[in-house]
C-alpha cells in the first residue's frame, strides 16, 4: 500500500519518494520474500546477543555410533543436514551436489542430503578476493581456485579422511533466545560445499552430512556469529554418557557453580590445555612434566571429534601399570589385542580407581572409571572392561576425547582464552548466561524436550523476583541403538 508524500514544514526537503522493493508488474516467490524477512530478523537480533542451541544426537560407544551429531538449516527455502560436532577443526562444511566419494545412506537411520548452491535463492560464491576467503588463507583453511577464482579447501584429518571443495555464503537458521524469548532466526555464514571425499568419510555405517568445526579461528561458526554480535564469543556442550546418549550443545556460556578453569595454551590452532600431571586414587605418577608440554608435536588437546581418548607415549605405560596395580587383588588382567583388559564379575565402580588429570590454574579433571574404560564383552558371567587409553606410536600428544568429555559441562571460553568443565548428569537442563539488550545478566535454562513436542516447549520461572529470569527450553534427543 502506499501512503500520501509526507509535508515537511521546516528547511529539509518537502517529500520523500517510495520505491516498492518489487515492481508491481514482477511476480515474487514467496520463499524469496521469507529469505528477504529472515536477513531483516538476523539484523533484528544483531542489536542483542543472544543463545543459540543445536540438538545433539549420537554417542560415544564406539560399539554403537561413536560420534555426537547435531542438525543444521542452511539455506532459502532451509535444508537440514546432520553433521558432526567437532572442536578440533574450524570449518562447517556439508556434501554438495555431484560430490565425488560421498555416502548415498548411513547406517545411523538418518537421511542424507546434499547441498545445491543454485536451488537456495540466497546462496553465494567466495571468491579468491573476499575477506573471508583472506582470513581462511592466514589460518590454512582456505585456499585460491587458479580457475574461476574460486575460494577452496582440501582438509586432511587425524583418521587418514579427508575432503575438499569451495566455499559458499548463505544462512544458517536457527532458534535463538534472547532475554526471555525465543526467536526464529538466520545469520549468513561462509560454510563449506564438499565436492569430493576419502576414507573413512566415504563409509555409509556412520555417515553424516559433513562436519561441524566449532575451533577458534576465523572461519569457523562461532567466531563468524560472534563477529556480527549475534551469540558470544563461547560455546558450550554437555555430552549424555549413558543411556541413549545425545546431549546439549549452545552458543553461549553454561553457567554452574562446580565448574573450574584452565587457561588455553595461546597461540594454537586448536583448544591445547596444559596437562601437568596424572594422578591415580591421588598418588602422582612419576611421569616427567615435560611429555606434557606444548610444542611442535606435543601437547594436549581437547577434541570431541575424537572417540576415543590418547595419551602421549611416555604417559601411556605408567597410566596402565597404575590402574593394574590398584585392582591387582580385585580383577583378573588379560591383553586383548595389546591391549590392556580385565575380566570383572562386579560394577568397576567400586573396584576401579578414581584417575585425576591435574592443569595449569591448580585445576584437576576427575574421571570415574566410566571414563577411562571400554567394556568389550563378556566371557561367561564375568564382563571384559579395557583401557579406553590410546597411545599413538611415536607420538607426544594427548588427546582428549568423548570417553573423557562425555557426562561433563564443558565450557569453551574464547574471549576469555580458557576452558571449563564439571561432572554432570547431562540428561538434566543446564543455566546458559546471556546478555539482554538492557544490560542485564540472565540465565536461560535449556535441557531435554521430547521428541513428539513440537513446536518447541517454553516455561518461565522466577529464578530470583525481579532481575533474574530463567526460560526451561528443551532440545530434542533423538538416539539409534546401532552396532558398528
Amino acid at each position: 500500500m502506499f501512503w500520501p508524500p509526507p509535508a515537511v514544514a521546516s528547511g529539509f526537503p518537502a517529500t520523500l519518494t517510495l520505491e516498492r522493493a518489487f515492481p508491481l508488474n514482477q511476480r515474487v516467490e514467496l520463499d524469496e520474500l521469507k529469505a528477504r524477512d529472515r536477513v531483516r530478523h538476523g539484523r533484528f537480533l544483531q542489536s542483542s546477543v543472544g543463545v543459540v542451541d543445536f540438538p545433539v544426537e549420537g554417542t560415544y560407544d564406539p560399539y554403537r555410533v561413536g560420534l555426537y551429531f547435531t542438525r543444521v538449516l542452511l539455506g532459502s527455502p532451509p535444508k537440514e543436514f546432520y553433521v558432526q560436532i567437532d572442536t578440533g577443526s574450524d570449518v562447517l562444511w556439508v556434501s554438495c551436489g555431484s560430490c565425488n566419494g560421498c555416502p548415498q545412506s548411513s547406517g545411523l537411520h538418518i537421511p542424507l542430503n546434499f547441498f545445491d548452491p543454485g536451488s537456495s535463492s540466497t546462496a553465494s560464491l567466495i571468491s579468491c578476493s573476499d575477506q573471508r576467503c583472506s582470513l581462511g588463507v592466514q589460518s590454512s583453511d582456505a585456499g585460491c581456485s587458479s580457475q574461476g577464482n574460486q575460494c577452496i579447501y582440501t582438509f586432511q584429518y587425524g583418521d587418514g579422511s579427508g575432503t575438499s571443495g569451495y566455499y559458499v555464503s548463505d544462512l544458517l537458521n536457527f532458534d535463538a533466545i534472547v532475554g526471555s524469548s525465543v526467536t526464529n532466526s538466520s545469520a549468513s555464514i561462509v560454510f563449506g560445499c564438499s565436492i569430493s571425499q576419502t576414507g573413512d568419510l566415504t563409509k555409509s555405517d556412520r555417515a553424516v552430512d559433513g562436519i561441524f568445526g566449532f575451533g577458534q579461528q576465523d572461519m569457523s561458526v562461532i567466531s563468524q556469529m560472534s563477529s556480527q554480535g549475534i551469540t558470544p564469543k563461547v560455546f558450550s556442550h554437555c555430552l549424555k554418557g549413558d543411556g541413549g546418549g545425545g546431549g546439549i550443545l549452545v552458543l553461549g556460556e553454561i553457567v554452574e557453580e562446580d565448574i573450574v578453569y584452565s587457561p588455553l595454551v595461546p597461540s594454537q590452532p586448536h583448544y591445547n590445555l596444559n596437562l601437568q600431571s596424572i594422578s591415580v586414587n591421588g598418588k602422582s605418577l612419576a611421569i616427567d612434566p615435560e611429555v606434557f608440554a606444548t610444542s611442535t608435536n606435543r601437547g594436549t588437546i581437547v577434541d570431541s571429534g575424537t572417540t576415543l581418548a590418547y595419551l602421549a607415549e611416555e604417559a601411556y605405560d605408567p597410566f596402565v601399570s597404575a590402574i593394574t596395580e590398584a585392582v591387582s587383588q580385585s580383577v583378573r588382567p588379560l591383553l586383548s589385542k595389546g591391549t590392556q583388559c580385565y575380566l570383572i564379575t562386579s560394577s568397576v565402580k567400586g573396584i576401579f580407581p578414581t584417575v585425576s588429570l591435574n592443569f595449569a590454574g591448580g585445576v584437576s579433571m576427575n574421571l570415574k572409571p566410566e571414563d577411562y574404560l571400554l567394556q568389550q564383552n563378556s566371557i561367561g558371567d564375568a564382563a571384559v572392561w579395557c583401557i579406553g587409553f590410546q597411545k599413538i606410536q611415536g607420538q607426544g600428544i594427548t588427546i582428549l576425547g568423548d570417553l573423557v568429555l562425555k557426562d561433563k559441562i564443558f565450557v569453551y571460553d574464547l574471549a576469555g582464552q580458557r576452558i571449563g568443565w564439571a561432572n554432570y548428569d547431562c540428561s538434566m537442563s543446564v543455566n546458559v548466561s546471556t546478555r539482554s539488550s538492557t544490560g542485564k545478566s540472565e540465565f536461560v535454562n535449556a535441557g531435554q524436550l521430547s521428541e513428539s513436542s513440537s513446536p518447541r516447549t517454553v516455561f518461565y520461572n522466577k529464578l530470583i523476583p525481579g532481575s533474574i529470569v530463567a526460560l526451561l527450553v528443551h532440545l530434542s534427543v533423538l538416539y539409534t541403538s546401532l552396532f558398528l
